[in-house]
């Protein structure tokens, strides 16, 4: 996921050198005085901070802003699928949208403080002539995925052959070749999964992070970088595979544990926001609601093995692929538009199990134990949003012993036609579904809720349901 950041229009008529850039009176500010200021300047308009962050309101970000403004490195660290890299993506958001930089230069420096030794000696030959260059923040952002394979040369940097074979020097500033961290100087940079980096790699942080320089074979490069210096992590892999060596966690000045949504509509929103929903399909709302009430039961079920978490990935992918079914079903039956109704859930049971980690006892049951979970999920979304009031022209109907086909090759006018005129069908529909906008048009919205409904009181037990090989049939 990319960060979030505004359009890229470059700025107006940009000072193209050094001498012009003081003229236009600008001042030099370092990252952390660049992110202090602008999140200020934010919090006081009330401006949005962390665009496309849900769930983290009250406990996460205003930690995060703490640390911010104390000017601080941080370390995040949550379970996966909580948000911690895309949390991190958003702070480039608060650096000023556009800033100089030497032109050509490999560590970003700014013109007026050059520290990389190709940087000082240009300064010293060109003076105010000196070539200047501009940034975007969405530039200014960097991020290794710490593996055990990781080396000081891809973080810090090493010499470069090639340059010694121009001629040059193993004692010469200008022969090497920086690695990431150098290269997100006056920038944001993100070490994700920080305990998977071997203990020796995790040495050569120590002065990125203290003394703000860096050492390459022996050359004792004084290179004040200028960064925010953020890193992500699992608590469990913080614990036991890796951990993060104590000298190197001292240095972080701010520790901040995330966590999954704490509250359903932020489930729901979250689901909403990130699911990918193609070729114009819809998922109605009390199908969302279905999939984070699952997600949030295979979280706390005893069966999954709790250090391990349950992603948001696993509902998001969850409400893909049952959209992904409804649009099956209307390209083999000929329907107009692709809506999900709830016979589009059990496939993601498949889908998703490859997601969970079960406890040691439960292998050979992770299907039953999520199908189990997925019609809990669906029982307790029809107790909340269905009152019994509205239930009862539909109860009558089975009472009278009418028998209605259903299933993922039934299309919604085939379910319509079965169950004719429904006295209150249309108030039951506005009851479960009232956002027409996001349910699809009338007759599928009225299907999906029907359908819903007599899977509930299936559940409930006020139903019967016969399973035949590509359809079911709702029965007293």
């Amino acid at each position: 996921m990319s960060a979030v950041t505004s359009a890229r229009t470059a700025p107006d008529d940009p000072p193209p050198t050094l001498g012009a850039l003081r003229a236009a009176g600008h001042t030099h500010r370092s990252v952390k005085a660049e992110v202090r200021e602008n999140l200020l300047a934010r919090l006081r308009t009330g401006e949005e901070r962390f665009p496309g962050i849900v769930g983290f309101a009250e406990t996460v970000l205003p930690r995060l802003e703490r640390a911010l403004l104390a000017g601080h490195d941080i370390v995040l660290l949550g379970e996966r699928g909580q948000g911690k890299s895309r949390l991190i993506r958003t702070l480039t958001g608060l650096l000023d949208e556009w800033s100089p930089v030497v032109a050509d230069c490999p560590v970003n420096d700014h013109p007026y403080t050059p520290v990389c030794a190709r940087c000082r000696r240009l300064a010293a030959e060109a003076g105010d002539d000196l070539p200047v260059a501009w940034r975007h923040r969405a530039d200014r952002y960097g991020e290794k995925l710490c593996t055990p394979d990781t080396g000081v040369g891809d973080l810090i940097g090493d010499i470069d052959p090639v340059r010694l074979a121009e001629g040059r020097s193993l004692g010469d500033p200008e022969s090497v070749h920086y690695g990431l961290v150098p290269r997100a100087n006056r920038g944001v940079f993100c070490l994700s999964e920080l305990p998977d980096l071997p203990a020796r790699i995790q040495v050569g942080l120590f002065n990125v992070l203290e003394e703000r320089d860096v050492q390459i074979r022996g050359l004792a490069l004084r290179l004040p970088l200028d960064m925010l210096l953020v890193a992500g992590a699992n608590p469990e892999d913080y614990t036991n595979r890796g951990r993060i060596i104590t000298p190197l966690k001292d240095r972080f000045g701010a520790e901040i544990r995330t966590h999954y949504p704490r509250e359903l509509h932020d489930e729901t929103a979250l689901i909403r926001q990130e699911a990918q929903l193609r070729g114009g399909v819809t998922v109605p709302g009390h199908l969302v609601e279905i999939v984070a009430r699952f997600t949030r039961m295979v979280r706390d079920s005893s069966a999954v093995d709790a250090r391990s978490g349950v992603s948001a990935r696993f509902a998001i992918a969850g409400v893909e692929t049952a959209a992904a079914a409804a649009e099956r079903r209307a390209a083999l039956i000929g329907e107009r538009r692709a809506v999900a109704r709830v016979c589009d859930l059990p496939p993601i049971v498949e889908t998703l199990a490859g997601k969970v980690e079960f406890e040691a006892g439960e292998e050979g049951r992770e299907a039953e134990v999520l199908g189990h979970l997925l019609r809990r999920a669906t029982a307790e979304a029809f107790r909340d949003t269905v009152d019994e009031a509205a239930l009862a022209p539909l109860t009558g109907l089975f009472a009278d012993g009418a028998k209605v086909e259903a299933g993922e090759l039934v299309g919604a006018a085939e379910l319509l036609r079965g169950v004719g005129p429904l006295p209150g069908l249309a108030a039951l529909t506005e009851r479960v579904e009232p956002d027409r906008q996001d349910s699809g048009d009338p007759e599928a919205r009225a299907a999906a809720v029907l359908e819903f409904t007599m899977e509930g009181l299936y559940l409930t037990r006020r139903l019967s349901k016969e399973h035949l090989e590509d359809r079911a049939v709702y029965r007293t």
